[in-house]
């Protein structure tokens, strides 16, 4: 018999006495996790979705600032007012470079170590590498281009990290009925950090105004313009840091999650104990444990039918085809997707002077611009196509609404690069929020989710990994072969002379993105067990196993497992 613990109230029920009097290990993990997929939608939830969603919303705002700070770099340390094309493409990928490599790397140790002891750390990878930012400048041996990318590389290591490991934690710590609105809504932050961005580039241009609007045009930028401009993109760059600081202290003291205590560290007890704690509000290692009870488990671990995590059977699993192909399905949608949204995502600025919008030259009237023109594509199509997606995605579906986002964001692609000079510009700005609002209901936000949901519990957070590694892979072609095409036969008078087959090219990626939209599972409304044995056969020998023996079905409620138990 397991010691039971005290506390307990209407507020935080003690669900670790529920099933103290149960034996058996899988019984006891089976009715463990029945309760965190049944819990009633609480603050435990709304905490869990808020301190993951700090760090998208950190990640957001740094990966999208540099569209707005590439403008002001040109300004400050170019004499003609304009970065060029390869400082600009330079930096921008440097981010996505490092995010390569923590999402690979992250991936794999929160699965190797346990996802408590890596969370956190990204962040404090983020935090340094953007307060170092801030504080970059030329120098006799090395320029500020070179300086930057070093810090992005950094920092895009620790966003990296923050994809899997938040995606992995929210998904098993959340109830099954409303596990697609907590992963979307973690991920939705994304939009609050690119609105926060664009705000701050405003606020930093108001501010600034007096010694900007003097200068006629980017050329005529004096010493006193160009030290404001040099303080603006600082600040924009430098206020990143501030979210993450008040993240860090709630991931450092999460407790780890139930489903790798159980299925990859194999210590059932503590999983028991951790998962009241978590349901409890409690912080890392409040659950109480019965330091006996729980080495005679460790001894017995044998008994839980879960298979053990190691290289040989990752590769024996993977080369399976009707187990590979989930990992294509996810992998290739994303990197498809990534390729369209990044390639506009971080040249907005790019775009919307193509359009015809933000197009004076006065340096004042141009920063002005620039940040309201991002304001407005994020307010009008990024952030309601993100809450759409939360809404929706547990009734309607993860695979339709990418099937649904992929579709149509061929559609209007293949509108704007096939019509892109006889459109006005109000018509291709209308288009361009409409690409905003489809990929965010659509593939931008399943792709992050279904990853998080569909591969067993000891490869989940690699598999999130890898999926998301092929995304940053994508959006670096975008950034070093995609969207430079865009400058063929570049003149005086036409900066961008190919930006229409530029988006032809990008209706042809999420034309395929259909395809691989074909591979991916439905994973609504189903516990990520059941997921397991649906698609990997993974858990049924413990289900024949408990129906062998009698084990009685989970119960709904701690009250009728008492009253089962009793009959």
């Amino acid at each position: 018999m397991t010691t039971t613990t005290v506390g307990g109230n209407a507020a935080f029920h003690n669900f670790h006495n529920d099933f103290a009097h149960i034996s058996d290990p899988n019984e006891r993990r089976r009715l463990a996790l029945a309760e965190v997929d049944k819990a009633p939608f609480g603050w435990y939830h709304v905490r869990a979705v808020v301190v993951a969603g700090i760090g998208f919303f950190t990640d957001a705002y740094d990966i999208f600032a540099v569209n707005l700070i590439t403008g002001m770099l040109g300004l400050v340390y170019w004499n003609d007012g304009k970065i060029p094309e390869h400082a600009d493409t330079g930096i921008k990928v440097a981010t996505s470079s490092g995010t390569v490599i923590g999402q690979l790397l992250f991936g794999w140790l929160a699965d190797v170590l346990g996802r408590k002891k890596m969370y956190g750390f990204e962040l404090m990878i983020i935090i340094a590498a953007t307060l170092a930012q801030s504080l970059s400048s030329n120098s006799a041996s090395m320029g500020i281009v070179g300086v930057l990318c070093f810090w992005r590389v950094v920092m895009g290591v620790g966003i990296g990290g923050d994809y899997p490991l938040s995606s992995i934690i929210t998904s098993e710590f959340a109830t099954t009925k409303w596990r697609g609105a907590m992963m979307g809504a973690v991920f939705a932050m994304q939009g609050i950090g690119q609105l926060v961005a664009a705000l701050m580039a405003l606020i930093v241009t108001v501010a600034f105004k007096s010694q900007t609007i003097t200068a006629a045009k980017p050329e005529l930028c004096d010493v006193d313009c160009k030290v404001a401009v040099d303080r603006m993109w600082r600040i924009v760059i430098g206020f990143g840091a501030v979210p993450g600081c008040i993240a860090l202290y709630y991931r450092l003291t999460i407790p780890e999650t139930p489903r790798y205590t159980f299925d990859v560290a194999r210590d059932v007890e503590r999983g028991d104990a951790d998962t009241h704690a978590y349901l409890a509000g409690k912080a890392s290692g409040a659950g109480d444990v019965d330091e006996i009870r729980r080495v005679e488990t460790m001894q017995a671990r044998q008994q839980l039918d879960v298979p053990k995590a190691s290289w040989a059977d990752f590769c024996r699993h993977y080369g399976q085809w009707r187990f590979g192909k989930i990992l294509l399905g996810t992998a290739g949608s994303w990197f498809l997707l990534d390729v369209a949204f990044y390639g506009l995502g971080l040249n907005n600025s790019i775009i919307l002077a193509e359009i015809g919008y933000a197009s004076t030259p006065n340096v004042y009237h141009k920063l002005y611009n620039n940040a309201v023109g991002n304001l407005i594509l994020v307010c009008a199509g990024a952030i309601p196509g993100y809450w759409v997606t939360v809404f929706t995605v547990d009734t309607v579906g993860r695979k339709p609404i990418q099937l649904m986002g992929f579709t149509i964001l061929t559609a209007l692609f293949c509108i704007i690069g096939f019509a892109f000079h006889s459109l006005s510009s109000t018509a291709l700005l209308i288009l361009y929020v409409l690409c905003q609002f489809f990929f965010n209901f659509g593939p931008n936000a399943t792709t992050f989710i279904v990853p998080g949901e569909c591969f067993p519990t000891r490869y989940r957070s690699t598999s999130h990994g890898i999926s998301a590694a092929s995304g940053k892979v994508g959006a670096i072609v975008a950034q070093i072969l995609i969207g430079p095409q865009r400058t063929r036969g570049a003149t005086k008078t036409d900066a961008s002379p190919w930006l229409n087959h530029v988006m032809q090219i990008f209706a042809a990626f999420m034309f395929a993105g259909i395809f691989t939209t074909l591979l991916i599972p439905e994973t609504k409304r189903k516990t990520l067990e059941e997921l397991c044995a649906e698609l990997y056969g993974e858990g049924i020998a413990l289900e024949e196993k408990s129906l062998a023996v009698g084990t009685l079905p989970v119960p709904s409620s701690p009250a009728e497992l008492s009253k089962e138990t009793a009959v």
